[in-house]
């Protein structure tokens, strides 16, 4: 499907802040790193859909973010368990969901380097609720063994770890992941794609049920919202995204 789909009626980005939204009912406190305008508009429509108290902190915004010492209280809250979920990408992403943020090659040798970790595998340890979440889906991204790991998504027994993966979103398909198996299992395809589109553009092995369903679409109420309160929100930090994609002036 198309970024703007007129037979769909809404595009591939509302579909991936939907999907993402559902993945945090029931949460008390969601906090948003850099560079996440579509996690972050998810986590803002998680709260205006939400009938109990329930926090976003948005890195980088004034109005949606109560932090007062940035990244650094982030890593307090995590550490103290008052973090629910948060979202990790990747350069690369393999069948363990293991993350690299480093580059490519051999390290420190590195031929394509990434932004970096800045406390990546931290939060991944200590969150128990970490979506991985990367719009491209292709070979050269979902890759059988990452070049270097950041973030490790297991960990070995015995080693204490409340944090971990709990699904991969792409512009492809919904992963869960099993953390006692160690393995992603394809849990639904978005519109236009199939089993077989998602393991022809995949590296890495997974578990894939014998049907697999597609991706519910987000209802007309949830559209108003994206179109409307959470895009009006999240164009305070991403007005370019808020404009370009959700239609925000």
């Amino acid at each position: 499907m198309s970024e703007s789909d007129p037979e769909a009626k809404y595009s591939k980005t509302e579909l991936l802040i939907a999907v993402i939204a559902r993945m945090l009912d029931g949460l008390g406190h969601v906090a948003v790193g850099a560079s996440s305008p579509i996690p972050g508009a998810a986590a803002l429509l998680a709260r205006a859909r939400a009938k109990d108290i329930f926090r976003v902190s948005v890195l980088s915004s004034q109005r949606h973010n109560d932090f007062t010492d940035g990244a650094r209280e982030l890593f307090d809250c995590a550490a103290q368990g008052r973090i629910d979920a948060f979202f990790l990408g990747g350069g690369q992403i393999d069948g363990q969901a293991n993350v690299n943020l480093v580059g490519l090659g051999d390290y420190p040798e590195l031929d394509v380097r990434f932004p970096g970790t800045y406390g990546s595998a931290y939060l991944y340890f200590l969150v128990p609720r970490v979506i991985l979440f990367r719009q491209e889906h292709s070979r050269r991204v979902m890759v059988p063994k990452v070049d270097f790991i950041s973030a490790p998504g297991v960990s070995p027994p015995g080693l204490y770890r409340p944090g971990g993966p709990h699904a991969l979103v792409t512009e492809r398909c919904v992963f869960s992941f099993d953390r006692a198996a160690a393995r992603f299992c394809l849990e639904s395809v978005h519109a236009g794609e199939s089993a077989e589109s998602v393991h022809d553009n995949t590296g890495f092995d997974f578990d894939c049920p014998a049907k697999v369903p597609q991706t519910p679409p987000p209802s007309p109420e949830i559209l108003a919202l994206i179109r409307g309160v959470v895009g009006a929100d999240i164009a305070e930090v991403y007005p370019k995204f808020a404009r370009q994609v959700l239609g925000i002036d």
